[in-house]
């Protein structure tokens, strides 16, 4: 049983982070950042060519991670592989004591830096979460075979986007990746905790139970969060900290001092998962410093979480 399951799973408070491999074979600037976030994470969600943009296997970075002492969380996306190739890397995860994952679509290639590739999904989401709930439950693999020694038992994710609208066609889909067998949900960035507080309140309408947490993007810049809020699906910046970020850049080029909008973006980040744990608003919170992992531990340590 990995971290995160034993954590959420006794009602503990989950703490995740995103990591992307390289665009290459070499791993050092990930495992750097992972010996930063040892002992103050309960996983990292390493992505799977995210954006439909190549990089390392996310198979491949959770091998390390694990052989570094971290609990990976593998992502399998539906877009590159098919039904079989996705139980052979479910297997091989196992070999290698990987125990948790995390379900994605994937984003077409069209959308990617790979254009000419051709997409697969043989399954989706919700199929690959049906395949691998029934291969635990028959010990049988995708064609129905005997698998030798048992089928390997994963703790199932998924994802959602609490800013949607119509609100209920996410809900529609959250129950079907429930009923598929997720056992957690990672939601898109929030940056508004009214939004989040209404997303779990027609999730407990619905009365879909599963474990959900927060996702939380650090903001890095002013042009970050414009960029977002314009090309990126579910994610919807306040103008608030929008002008907070400007603000505090204009600051920074006055003063001659590089990093205020970072540093703000780290407290504001910091305050959202303190709210979010205070008064128990979801389960968790899932970080995705995009890049930025190293300054993942400075965050939790300003929202004053540990985990347990």
């Amino acid at each position: 049983m990995g971290m995160l399951e034993k954590a959420l799973e006794s009602g503990k408070f989950g703490v995740t982070v995103e990591m992307a491999p390289p665009k290459g074979y070499d791993f050092t600037e990930q495992m750097e950042a992972a010996e930063l976030l040892k002992g103050k994470v309960h996983g990292v969600n390493v992505t799977d060519m995210q954006s439909a943009c190549l990089k390392a296997s996310s198979l491949g970075l959770c091998i390390k991670l694990k052989q570094a002492g971290l609990d990976p969380i593998i992502q399998v996306t539906g877009r590159d592989r098919s039904r079989m190739g996705i139980m052979g890397d479910m297997f091989s995860a196992a070999a290698f004591g990987i125990d948790t994952m995390l379900a994605l679509t994937g984003d077409h290639p069209t959308v990617g830096d790979c254009k000419q590739s051709k997409p697969v999904y043989d399954l989706d989401s919700v199929g690959i979460l049906h395949m691998l709930t029934a291969m635990e439950a028959t010990d049988r693999d995708c064609g129905g075979n005997e698998i030798e020694g048992g089928a390997p038992v994963f703790y199932k994710g998924a994802v959602v986007t609490p800013v949607y609208d119509p609100l209920p066609l996410q809900i529609n889909k959250l129950r079907q990746k429930v009923e598929a067998g997720a056992q957690y949900i990672q939601t898109q960035g929030i940056f508004d905790i009214e939004s989040l507080k209404r997303f779990m309140d027609e999730v407990d309408k619905a009365n879909i139970h599963t474990h959900i947490m927060a996702g939380i993007i650090p903001l890095k810049a002013a042009g970050m969060a414009r960029y977002m809020n314009e090309n990126v699906p579910g994610i919807a910046v306040p103008q608030d900290m929008i002008d907070r970020l400007a603000a505090a850049a204009a600051e920074g080029k006055e003063k001659g001092v590089k990093g205020l909008p970072t540093q703000l973006g780290i407290e504001m980040a910091a305050e959202m998962i303190a709210k979010i744990k205070d008064e128990g608003i979801c389960d968790g919170v899932h970080i995705m410093a995009i890049g930025a992992e190293k300054n993942v531990p400075k965050i939790l340590e300003k929202a004053g979480l540990t985990i347990e």
